[in-house]
């Protein structure tokens, strides 16, 4: 079956919907700590230098809405709470190393003078 080609339009909407899923300063930051194997909230506040408690828990709960991660929550005491990533963040994987070898190339492209 061929796909029908999608309308400028309708690439311009699934940009939008994909830039209002990880938009922002900590989203993919958080995602990339996570990657490297940060579970609890401290491990991944240590990871991303500067976010507040604050604002790790929103986009924590953000990140959750999205299907991206799960929180678990294990009542012994103390509770313990744990994040994982679902299968699915695992698919901007490929568009995050992207964007890291991007990043990387315009910082050098900016340095030239």
């Amino acid at each position: 079956m061929v796909e029908k080609e999608i309308s400028i339009p309708e690439k311009i909407k699934y940009v939008q919907d994909t830039l209002y899923t990880i938009s922002g300063k900590w989203k993919l930051p958080i995602l990339m700590a996570m990657y490297g194997g940060a579970t609890r909230f401290t491990d991944i506040q240590r990871s991303v230098s500067g976010i507040t408690t604050k604002v790790l828990s929103k986009e924590l709960k953000d990140l959750e809405e999205h299907r991206l991660i799960l929180r678990d929550v294990d009542v012994t005491y103390p509770i313990s709470i744990a994040y994982s990533l679902l299968p699915y963040a695992f698919t901007l994987k490929p568009m995050v190393d992207e964007m890291i070898s991007w990043g990387r190339k315009h910082r050098r492209k900016i340095a030239e003078k």
